[in-house]
C-alpha cells in the first residue's frame, strides 16, 4: 500500500493508563487545578488522520509503548480456528466477529485468554477503515476499568482486524430486552449504569477530551458479574479543544440516542454523550426500548412520554418496569429518575455533566429502602362451590405504591402467591419467578425480544 512520508508525533502515546475512579482526582487525564497533577497530552485522533496513509509500520510506531500486540492474519487464524462457524459470535457495526484464544505460544508474554476478533468487512470502505483505525487509536491510547481492553489489532495487506478481551455476559441490549432467564435486578441496572457512567466521565476528562458519540445499549458490554465495559470506539471523536465550544461533523450515530441539537446543526460536545446516557438510563428504569413502533402512538419515542414523569415521585410508577415487580428502592429510583431528567434535557447546557452524574448515581446503590413482599398468600376454602372463608396477609409498607402498581398492571407477578384449595384439600400455587415464566407474548413484543 502506497503511503505517504510519516513523521511520528513526539508525544506520549505509550502514556495509556489505568485509571481508578476511587481516586481520579490524582489518576484522571487533563484536568489542572486542585492539586491534580496532569498527565501528558495524548495525540489527537484528527492530527493523526489528517496527517496521510499510515502504513503498518507509522501505525506501530505510533502505538509504541502501548502495549498493543501487532498480531499477523496468519496468528489469528490459528487463534480463530481458521474462523470457523463454531466461533462465529454475531456481525458487529463493520464486519464479523469471532471468538478466539491467545496465549504465550502466539506470542511471549502473552497471557492465556479468550478474545473476541472483529474482522474488518472491506465493503464498508474507507469509512469503514477510518473507524477500524479510531478503535485502534483510541483503545490503544486510553486504559479504563469501565472501557473493553483491546489486546491487540492486525494490518497486514487487506486485513484489518481488532482483538478484544472477551466478554462472557454480552451486551445490555441482549440482558434487557431480549433475555429469557428473566428480568435484571434493580441493582444489578444501578451497577451497570454507574459503570457506563464512569467510562464516559474518563472520556470526557482525557486531554483532549474525547466524545463517545455512539453510546447506547448494545455498546455496553457486561462481563459474568455484571461489570461495565463500554466498546466499539469507531465513531469515538476528538472534543472542543481551547476556546472551542463544540466540533462540528458529519451526523452519526443511532436514531433513539443521538442528541436533538447534534442532530439538527452537526455540533458535537461531551454534553451529546450525557443526553445518550440519559436515553440509556431511561431504558434501565423503564425496560423499554428509546424507540419503538409496535407501542401506542403517544409512547413511541420513549423520551418524549416518559420524561415529564420522571420528576413526579407520585407519577413514576407509569414508568417503571413492571417486570421489577416493585422490588426497588423507592428513593433510589427517584434519585436515578432525577438524573435521567436532567440529562434529557433539550438545553445542553442544562446537563450535568458526566462527573456529577457518577455522584449522583452512586448512592443508590446504598438505598435499600425496598417494599419486600414479605407473606402475601390469599386462602380461598370453597365449600359446594361457595365462598365461605378469605384470609389475606399483606404487608401494609408502601400500600399506595403497590394499589397504583395492581390497578395498571393486574397480571403483575407482584400479585403472586395465591393458594387455593378445594374440598379434597389439594393445594396449588404460582411463585412469582413461575409467573415471570408464563408473561404474555404480547409483554415480550413490546420488550423488543
Amino acid at each position: 500500500m502506497a503511503a505517504k512520508s510519516w513523521n511520528p508525533f513526539s508525544c506520549c502515546v505509550g502514556g495509556a493508563r489505568v485509571a481508578d475512579d476511587d481516586d481520579h482526582c490524582k489518576r484522571r487525564i487533563g484536568r489542572r487545578g486542585n492539586g491534580c497533577p496532569r498527565s501528558s497530552s495524548r495525540m489527537s485522533f484528527k492530527s493523526l488522520s489528517s496527517s496521510g496513509t499510515l502504513s503498518p509500520e507509522d501505525l506501530s510506531i505510533t502505538l509504541s509503548g502501548s502495549n498493543l500486540h501487532a498480531f499477523t492474519y496468519a496468528e489469528l487464524r490459528a487463534a480463530t480456528g481458521s474462523f470457523s462457524r463454531a466461533n462465529y459470535l454475531g456481525c458487529g457495526g463493520f464486519g464479523p466477529v469471532y471468538k478466539g484464544a491467545v496465549d504465550d505460544k502466539l506470542r511471549p508474554g502473552l497471557d492465556a485468554q479468550p478474545v473476541a476478533v472483529k474482522y474488518l468487512d472491506l465493503d464498508c470502505g474507507t469509512q469503514g477503515h477510518k473507524e477500524w483505525l479510531a478503535e485502534v487509536f483510541f483503545l490503544g491510547q486510553l486504559r479504563h476499568k469501565n472501557l473493553v481492553k483491546l489486546i491487540g489489532y492486525c494490518y497486514e495487506d487487506e486485513h484489518r482486524m481488532l482483538v478484544y478481551e472477551f466478554m462472557s455476559g454480552e451486551s445490555l441490549e441482549k440482558h434487557l430486552f431480549k433475555s429469557i432467564n428473566g428480568s435484571l435486578p434493580w441493582m444489578t441496572r444501578i451497577k451497570i449504569a454507574v459503570g457506563a457512567a464512569k467510562g464516559l466521565a474518563f472520556l470526557h476528562d482525557a486531554d483532549p477530551p474525547v466524545i463517545y458519540r455512539d453510546f447506547k445499549a448494545s455498546n455496553i458490554l457486561l462481563d459474568s458479574d455484571y461489570n461495565t465495559k463500554l466498546s466499539d470506539f469507531g465513531l469515538a471523536q476528538d472534543g472542543p479543544q481551547g476556546d472551542e465550544t463544540h466540533v462540528t461533523t458529519r451526523v452519526m450515530g443511532t436514531h433513539g440516542y443521538a442528541a436533538p441539537e447534534y442532530i439538527m446543526t452537526g455540533h458535537l460536545t461531551t454534553k451529546s454523550d450525557v443526553y445518550s446516557f440519559g436515553v440509556v438510563l431511561l431504558e434501565l428504569i423503564s425496560g423499554l426500548r428509546s424507540v419503538d413502533r409496535a407501542r401506542r402512538p403517544r409512547e413511541q419515542n420513549l423520551m418524549a412520554w416518559a420524561r415529564p414523569y420522571l420528576k413526579c415521585s407520585d407519577r413514576l410508577y407509569k414508568v417503571m418496569d413492571p417486570s421489577l415487580e416493585c422490588q426497588y428502592s423507592c428513593k433510589g429510583a427517584e434519585a436515578a429518575s432525577l438524573v435521567a431528567y436532567k440529562c434529557l434535557s433539550q438545553n445542553p447546557k442544562s446537563r450535568p455533566t458526566m462527573r456529577e452524574v457518577v455522584k449522583a448515581l452512586e448512592p443508590v446503590l446504598s438505598m435499600e429502602d425496598f417494599f419486600h413482599m414479605g407473606p402475601f398468600v390469599f386462602t380461598v376454602i370453597v365449600e359446594e362451590d361457595k365462598v365461605v372463608d378469605m384470609k389475606v396477609k399483606v404487608e401494609e409498607k408502601h400500600q399506595n405504591h403497590q394499589d397504583r402498581h395492581r390497578q395498571r398492571y393486574p397480571d403483575s407477578a407482584i400479585h403472586a402467591g395465591i393458594v387455593l384449595r378445594g374440598r379434597d384439600g389439594f393445594t396449588t400455587g404460582y411463585t412469582g419467578a413461575q409467573r415471570r415464566q408464563q408473561r404474555s407474548s404480547s409483554y415480550h413484543q413490546e420488550k423488543g425480544a
